[in-house]
């Protein structure tokens, strides 16, 4: 069982698009370059910013060894398994090819409303299955249910290879119960670019970032300020991408920082249904906040 430190800043990356609805593998390559190149400190392959909820498996494999290819063992890469049906999650873990991957990232079982007991057996076989290291993934605004505190440290004790959870629940205090009370093996890492400086000072150790996407530089450096202790600088970054953080997710993720990519050359501004483009309002509303970032 390998180690992975996950402090400092993951970014869980999009898939770019051809215009046809294909995947855009030279866009990928601008898009892992560009992370490679500005201080990103591991990358997140088929999350949700992803679309992975679209993607054929075909599409998956492929993504998964080329985003491997380019990266060459530079930087840690998390890869994205979950599912709501747990004997299928078990079945990937034990089929996928797991060379060139450091951890996986599962997400809290999604539309079945599973109860506390029923989280922590799911994420048991999980965790018994999985050949790498496991980080939890809640995020209750996407699943329909919360993975209380309790739940997230009874898993952080009962198997080691149960690394850090990622926490997307915008809940202050049961973050703060999680960080108080964890094993030292286990990290907390933010789910939510916005709260990520004011989560780091109460003991976070890092986020998955949907913004790292766009401003890779800029914002890990304001995680780095931050874990550093530097809370000065860091809160300017932050405050600089106060309208960002909104706007982001105002027409639904990743359309807001495929919008912001788009207008940077990177990509073209496709998504795949049921998702859509941003409004022109919001793209407009991102494009002057962008000329304001000389970008």
């Amino acid at each position: 069982m390998g180690y992975i430190n996950l402090k400092g800043t993951g970014v869980a990356l999009i898939t770019p698009f051809q215009t046809n609805g294909e995947v855009d593998y030279p866009a990928l390559s601008r898009i892992v370059d560009y992370q490679l190149q500005n201080g990103t400190d591991y990358l997140v392959i088929l999350g949700t910013t992803a679309e992975t909820a679209t993607l054929a498996e075909s599409e998956q494999k492929e993504i998964i060894r080329f985003v491997i290819d380019k990266v060459k063992n530079r930087i840690p890469i998390v890869l994205g398994i979950s599912g709501n049906n747990t004997n299928a999650v078990i079945k990937r873990l034990k089929a996928e090819n797991m060379e060139g991957i450091n951890a996986i990232l599962s997400v809290v079982p999604y539309y079945n409303k599973p109860p506390q007991e029923g989280i922590y057996q799911h994420y048991k076989a999980v965790a018994q299955a999985s050949p790498l290291p496991v980080i939890l993934y809640n995020v209750p605004g996407r699943t329909g249910v919360n993975m209380t505190a309790e739940t997230t440290l009874r898993l952080a004790r009962d198997f080691d290879n149960v690394v850090a959870v990622k926490e997307a629940s915008g809940n202050m205090a049961q973050i703060g119960e999680i960080i108080k009370y964890k094993p030292t093996h286990f990290q907390v890492i933010s789910g939510d670019d916005g709260i990520t400086l004011p989560l780091i000072s109460i003991g976070v150790d890092g986020v998955i970032s949907v913004m790292g996407n766009a401003f890779p530089k800029e914002f890990s450096q304001m995680v780095r300020l931050a874990l550093s202790g530097d809370y000065a600088n860091a809160l300017n970054l932050h405050y600089n991408f106060l309208e960002l953080f909104e706007l982001l997710f105002t027409d639904g993720s990743p359309a807001g920082v495929k919008s912001i990519l788009n207008m940077m050359g990177y990509i073209e501004n496709v998504l795949r249904l049921p998702l859509v483009p941003t409004r022109i309002a919001t793209y407009e509303k991102m494009r002057g906040i962008l000329k304001e970032f000389k970008y």
